[in-house]
């Protein structure tokens, strides 16, 4: 049976666990399903270490009493199972408290058109092409250079499947997808020196990823790039994240204007809609709808409609990020992001990476970020980080075992330059980004 023939099924069962939500008592109910089939490959040192194949599905249901809310999933997906998970939910949500703000997201805002975003591009589940995807990544980092002395292991992913959402406003919807990754991490070694790094690649087609050779080579260089790291002295310099890493301070912000944090009162940017958050240049554009984008989606998690939206415009805070709980409790509606947000694209001030590193003189390049030093609440930073120092626009010599610290809110605004280095491989695309001072702790 192909995947469209299990996907139009699956809406079937989703449509008949809602109706069953219904006859049980539930003045509202939603339902989400998936299946999953997928291969995983491990090597280490050239040699085979893992082989999974993976073949999931299940369902989860929640359903409404009034204000009263009851939640359960089940992976068995016989009838029977489903029919216990259904009245475990109802009965469940007879016995919660009353949350008034709980409940579906509003029926005008469920989604109504579904284009195709062409996120499924299926392939065999072909074992030996990914063992050899695996093998060929580590024999080519090590071909590179004698000093690549061990490896962490190269691992070889690919999962397709569908998922569908319904709810008893009447939507019940779902599309494909697929994902495929390669990565590889390895180690090198001259005297007593060794550092270890990696480089990796994800599409959702796979004919779309680097090849085995590039990866494996990539890892190497950049592994090899490390080796004779030293320590700095404490000081306060510029500070380049680079784009490996630079989707990390994104990660932070979106913490902090997620509706969650803010109806809790642990944001440092509490009220700050409508302010100025980032330089006056900066802007985040949202685009949901891109075509095979690793974040796109049509609707979110809870069957609102996802669109375009510019989040941060002309250095200001245009939108806080809301599910459809999260904005009963602020006083605003859901605008689509329950489940996460849909595929960031953070403006470049046009600079290349030449010119970045040009632009901050002398200061430090992170590429490497450690431990999880970030309270979000009044936005303190301070993590361990790697990477290398520069001077008079050059690279000089690698670093390591230093923390670099500062506070959010006054890294956003001195963000000095965003690179058009833009790495596409997650759900924020950002270039590098300089920062104009932050304290490097060090010897």
């Amino acid at each position: 049976m192909n995947v469209l023939q299990q996907l139009e099924d699956t809406k079937e069962v989703v449509n008949d666990v809602l109706q069953m939500a219904k006859k049980l008592g539930a003045t509202q109910a939603e339902a989400s399903m998936s299946k999953v089939q997928g291969i995983s490959v491990g090597s280490r040192l050239k040699e085979l270490e893992t082989l999974e194949f993976t073949n999931d599905g299940g369902l989860g249901i929640t359903v409404y009493h009034g204000k009263h809310k009851g939640s359960a999933s089940t992976a068995d997906l016989s009838k029977e199972a489903l029919q216990q998970a259904v009245s475990k939910a109802v009965e469940i949500a007879r016995h919660t408290s009353e949350d008034p703000c709980t409940g579906l997201a509003d029926e005008e805002l469920m989604a109504k058109e579904f284009s195709d975003l062409e996120l499924y591009h299926p392939t065999e589940l072909d074992p030996e092409y990914a063992i050899k995807q695996v093998i060929e990544s580590e024999e080519s980092a090590f071909d590179c250079d004698s000093r690549i002395t061990n490896s962490d292991g190269a691992s070889y992913s690919a999962n397709m499947g569908f998922r569908v959402y319904g709810n008893t406003h009447g939507l019940i919807a779902g599309y494909p997808s697929s994902r495929y990754s390669l990565s590889c991490v390895v180690i090198a070694q001259e005297g007593d020196d060794m550092q270890r790094d990696y480089s990796y690649t994800i599409n959702r087609s796979e004919g779309n990823l680097k090849s085995a050779v590039q990866v494996g080579k990539e890892a190497a260089e950049l592994t090899l790039g490390r080796l004779g790291a030293r320590k700095l002295p404490t000081t306060k310099v510029p500070v380049i994240f680079h784009h490996d890493v630079a989707n990390s301070l994104f990660s932070h912000f979106v913490s902090a204007i997620s509706g969650g944090s803010l109806y809790r009162n642990s944001s440092f940017l509490l009220d700050h809609l409508g302010k100025q958050v980032f330089p006056e240049w900066c802007c985040i554009e949202e685009k949901p709808h891109l075509k095979g984008g690793l974040a796109s989606s049509v609707f979110d998690s809870e069957g609102v409609a996802t669109q375009d939206m510019t989040i941060v415009d002309g250095g200001h805070l245009q939108h806080y990020l809301l599910t459809s709980y999260s904005a009963r409790k602020l006083g605003y509606k859901s605008n689509g992001h329950a489940g996460g947000i849909h595929n960031w694209l953070v403006k470049s001030s046009g600079e290349n990476y030449d010119e970045l590193l040009a632009r901050m003189g002398t200061g430090l390049l992170v590429t490497e970020l450690m431990g999880q030093g970030v309270n979000i609440v009044n936005g303190d930073y301070s993590r361990g980080a790697a990477g290398f120092w520069v001077e008079n626009g050059k690279i000089q010599y690698p670093v390591h075992e230093i923390t670099i610290a500062g506070n959010l809110k006054d890294m956003f605004m001195g963000i000095q330059a965003i690179g058009n280095d833009t790495d596409v491989r997650g759900a924020v695309q950002t270039g590098s980004i300089l920062i104009d001072e932050m304290q490097v702790a060090g010897n």
